[in-house]
């Protein structure tokens, strides 16, 4: 759940930016059906099995148009709902919950869905000493919904963004002339509690990476083989993480490595949504 700073400072200013996106002017549907006030209230449904993820920016939706809002929650971020589950009853003025419909699940069934799929992947890293994180590779504007979403499914999160931590990739390696370099140049420019974490995809590139001092080595895009080789070569002197396409369907092969981490992009950038809805609205009186 976000704290009341987070959610004033860096989520409130993205729900409205979704929130104008989606009503530049005025909702015409609506204001042609419903051109008075009128109280009323709607069921939130679960549509298919999963894990529900995103309950507190479904409800700020409502609340940043109308404080007077109302969301009765019957279930809570990372607990297991079932299809035609009822979820919660959004209570107000029908007007601002058909206004707000729309961008509260498009939020809902995003997040549900990345915690949805996270669980799954998770589930199949369970017993072993490595830790599933995320990526990079999220929506823009969308990183602290979907980041949040993969630590409700079990996951854990990578770096937040550019400024959160050193990752030397192949581009950074290249534009340094090669591993040692980009290391040396990390090690002189960063500050001294970040830990270096630099990419290879070769053996040649895990030997350098090692006698350069890296803190952290990601092995990437390699095969079951040269994995095993270059987890020996580095035989504790440095983290490992594995990265390079890894999805539900093909982290069992990483298992037994142990490794420190995998890295799913997959997480975040390919994960289904969750089928959820808003039915059942009608009029009440107060």
């Amino acid at each position: 759940m976000y704290d009341q700073v987070t959610l004033k400072l860096n989520v409130d200013p993205l729900i409205l930016s979704a929130l104008k996106e989606d009503i530049t002017s005025e909702d015409v549907s609506t204001n042609s059906v419903m051109p008075h006030p009128q109280a009323g209230e709607v069921d939130l449904i679960c549509k298919e099995d999963g894990i529900i993820c995103g309950l507190q920016v479904f409800e700020r939706v409502f609340t940043l148009l109308d404080e007077k809002t109302e969301v009765e929650f019957f279930v809570k971020d990372g607990e297991e709902v079932k299809k035609g589950q009822l979820m919660a009853k959004v209570h107000g003025d029908i007007r601002t919950l058909l206004c707000g419909e729309r961008t509260a699940l498009n939020y809902l069934q995003r997040m549900s869905g990345i915690a949805t799929y996270t669980h799954q992947v998770a589930a199949l890293l369970k017993g072993s000493r490595t830790k599933l994180l995320d990526t990079r590779k999220t929506t823009p504007n969308n990183r602290i919904f979907e980041k949040y979403a993969v630590r409700i499914g079990g996951g854990n999160n990578h770096r937040y963004n550019l400024s959160d931590g050193v990752l030397l990739k192949d581009n950074h390696i290249g534009a340094a002339g090669g591993v040692k370099e980009a290391i040396q140049a990390a090690k002189e420019y960063a500050p001294f509690v970040r830990k270096i974490e630099v990419e290879v995809e070769t053996l040649d590139m895990v030997k350098e990476a090692v006698e350069a001092g890296a803190d952290i080595i990601m092995l990437d895009n390699m095969d079951t083989d040269t994995l095993k080789e270059a987890i020996a070569y580095i035989d504790g002197r440095a983290e490992i993480e594995v990265s390079g396409n890894v999805t539900k369907e093909n982290i069992t092969r990483l298992i037994n490595l142990g490794v420190d981490f995998v890295s799913s992009g997959a997480l975040t950038h390919s994960a289904p949504i969750l089928d959820i809805s808003l039915k059942n609205l009608h009029p009440v009186q107060v």
